[in-house]
């Protein structure tokens, strides 16, 4: 029994030891290691904490610098994203840019043979594995560029299109004040910033979400970045020929089924980062993750911010209204929602109902910009009303901002009173008038704008 006891008692000590070293080592690992929603961040346009959003939804990612964009330049989350910061890599985009730039204006074409010169392939660190005298088209120089994220295609492509290294690396700070970058500053093509590259080479999240909004407007980027692993054709100085591989450094297309590229970028002063792109349906968003913690958790950031976006986005049906009527729009007859009674000024009781132009129309929001409101601007009405006639215009707003505008039309007609009726109307308004009775119906609004963020159930 004793040699039982002692046994039990030995497990329940290494069991113990082991819940305190797993507690210590949880308690020493660096906050930055796990990712965070912080008051400071922002989400169109405004903090978290303005918002008086919970932590559940905002979302949670462990980058330094964030920003996560729309095709259209729709802003929704940033977090720091207007910080200077080393960006890696991720200056490629860039690179990319100004040499695409050149084939668009007819300087130079993508059939042209890029040589690769001894400064180019002894550059360093990242590299797509080419040799000096190594000779390629410039389309293939761009996917060495972009797919491995090799430094000697860099340098290859910038002396090839501007003579120079120093020569492109101004046509890339030209490019960036074009595109209307706020902190951005080019010292070369590849993205070093140490070991004989120190200097004041940097950009920020915002900035690299503008160039990944340009960039991704060109085919031959967008083939290059997201179609992962690939071969390209080389003639050595020697003449032979050879095929070499260029494996992906985005792992982005591995773990997400939207994911369409773009960019990863690592130093030690830029730390893990990547800038990603993603299209749902259409849908394209551009996610700007910087100084992440991990290779992996870059990548991670990438999908939270995009997945984030997806999950928040809504239609938003216009009309929603209590009451229906039938009546015939384009010709057809359908049961229509009555979004409001129009005042008819000829009469002293009478209303024209109304729906929307489109009473079936939908508008995308983003929920946690808050509630819709609308207003009606009622047209006024005297003469004979006929079914389809605008009679006003509704317009939906979402924090201030107009998100949509239509047409008010009749649902029925409505006619204008006879010369007789007129007499009896302009009589039955002069006693009216002596008893303070209204003269005219009231317009009044039927239609309805559901909460889109229920704040007690958020909070």
């Amino acid at each position: 029994m004793d040699s039982v006891r002692l046994q039990q008692q030995a497990r329940l000590k290494r069991v113990f030891a082991l819940a305190v070293a797993l507690c210590l080592s949880i308690a020493l690992m660096p906050a930055s290691a796990f990712a965070d929603v912080r008051k400071a961040d922002v989400v169109l346009g405004q903090t978290v904490d303005a918002r008086g959003l919970s932590i559940a939804q905002c979302p949670s990612i462990d980058a330094e610098y964030a920003q996560v964009m729309g095709a259209d330049g729709t802003v929704y989350f940033e977090r720091n994203a207007t910080n200077p910061t080393q960006i890696a890599s991720i200056t490629k985009i860039m690179t990319a840019v100004v040499v695409l730039d050149a084939v668009a204006n007819g300087s130079i074409a993508l059939d042209t043979s890029v040589e690769v010169s001894a400064a180019a392939a002894q550059v360093g660190e990242s590299s797509a594995g080419l040799q000096e005298g190594d000779t390629m088209t410039l389309e293939a120089a761009l996917k060495a560029l972009l797919v491995p994220s090799g430094n000697d295609a860099a340098v290859a492509l910038a002396e090839k299109v501007a003579g120079s290294e120093e020569a492109f690396v101004g046509m890339m700070n030209d490019k960036a004040a074009e595109l209307g970058c706020v902190d951005s500053l080019f010292a070369n093509p590849h993205g070093l910033d140490d070991d004989g590259f120190e200097g004041d080479h940097h950009s920020c999240a915002a900035d690299v979400a503008k160039i990944v909004q340009y960039a991704m407007l060109n085919d031959t980027f967008r083939t290059s970045v997201g179609g992962g692993d690939t071969t390209i054709p080389v003639t050595r100085a020697d003449g032979t020929k050879a095929d070499i591989l260029l494996e992906s450094t985005d792992g982005f297309l591995d773990i997400y089924e939207y994911a369409i590229g773009v960019k990863t970028g690592y130093t030690d002063l830029a730390g893990y980062s990547f800038a990603g792109a993603a299209n749902k349906e259409g849908d394209e968003l551009y996610a700007i993750v910087i100084h992440s913690t991990s290779e992996a958790q870059r990548f991670e950031d990438a999908k939270t911010l995009c997945e984030w976006v997806y999950e928040h986005k809504m239609m938003y049906q216009l009309a929603n209204s209590p009451e229906t009527t039938t009546t015939t729009i384009d010709g057809q007859s359908v049961q229509a929602p009555v979004v409001a009674e129009v005042a008819h000024s000829g009469w002293i009781d009478k209303t024209v109902k109304a729906t929307l132009s489109d009473p079936t129309a939908a508008v995308e929001i983003f929920d946690l910009n808050g509630n819709v409101s609308q207003s009606l601007e009622f047209d006024t009405l005297s003469s004979t009303v006929h079914v389809g006639d605008k009679v006003g215009t509704i317009t939906f707003k979402q924090r201030n901002a107009v998100i949509a505008t239509q047409d008010l039309i009749a649902c029925e007609e409505v006619a204008a009173p006879d010369f007789f009726e007129g007499v009896g109307i302009w009589w039955d308004r002069l006693f009216r008038g002596f008893s303070g009775q209204p003269q005219t119906a009231q317009s009044i609004t039927l239609n309805e704008t559901p909460l889109v963020v229920d704040k007690t159930a958020a909070a």
